[in-house]
């Protein structure tokens, strides 16, 4: 993706959030670039500092990726069950930072520890629960390969931390992501 391209969908994800927050009705995004027409999976993050705020995402999509990123923005800022209580408030709005990553198709790992770290993302699951992290989460953590698999296990999809290689019915797939982000007020 280009530079304009991704300011489209960070202006998307931030009007659609001060729309959500503001109980307003979140305005539909049209395009004619291709690009931002393709069906791939994305995710949504605010933060304010540090602070996570929302986080929400799908590996596959069924719409436009300019649609998902309104429609996972809306879900990042007003139903990520982590922050039930804490919504996001539209006097925070000016603090948060926006990231959007625009994901690639997951592919099986035949070994999990070939992943590359700040690189992959993981997705993993048994069939019945699952759980995620985005590449990024290796480089923000400074966990190796083994505690990202593990932490994951055991942190976001409710296994045991040493699941993904002893478990014969926990499957791990990778994927990358095209990062990128901006300050509130850069948007």
């Amino acid at each position: 993706m280009n530079a304009e391209q991704k300011n489209v969908l960070l202006k998307v994800a931030k009007d659609t959030v001060t729309a959500a927050v503001g109980g307003k009705p979140v305005c539909e995004s049209t395009t004619d670039d291709p690009v931002l027409l393709a069906e791939v999976g994305c995710f949504v993050t605010l933060k304010n500092g540090e602070q996570l705020r929302g986080c929400i995402g799908q590996f596959t999509a069924d719409k436009p990726l300019i649609e998902m990123v309104c429609q996972m923005a809306v879900s990042s800022c007003m139903h990520d069950p982590r922050f039930g209580g804490d919504r996001i408030t539209v006097a925070e709005l000016p603090d948060l930072d926006v990231e959007i990553s625009v994901l690639s198709p997951m592919v099986k790992a035949d070994d999990p520890l070939s992943l590359r770290l700040g690189v992959d993302g993981i997705y993993i699951t048994d069939g019945r629960t699952s759980g995620c992290f985005l590449p990024q989460v290796a480089t923000e953590t400074g966990w190796d390969e083994e505690d990202f698999l593990s932490f994951c296990c055991a942190h976001k999809a409710g296994l045991a931390p040493d699941a993904w290689k002893t478990d014969p019915c926990v499957e791990v797939y990778l994927f990358t992501a095209d990062v990128f982000g901006a300050d509130w007020d850069d948007i």
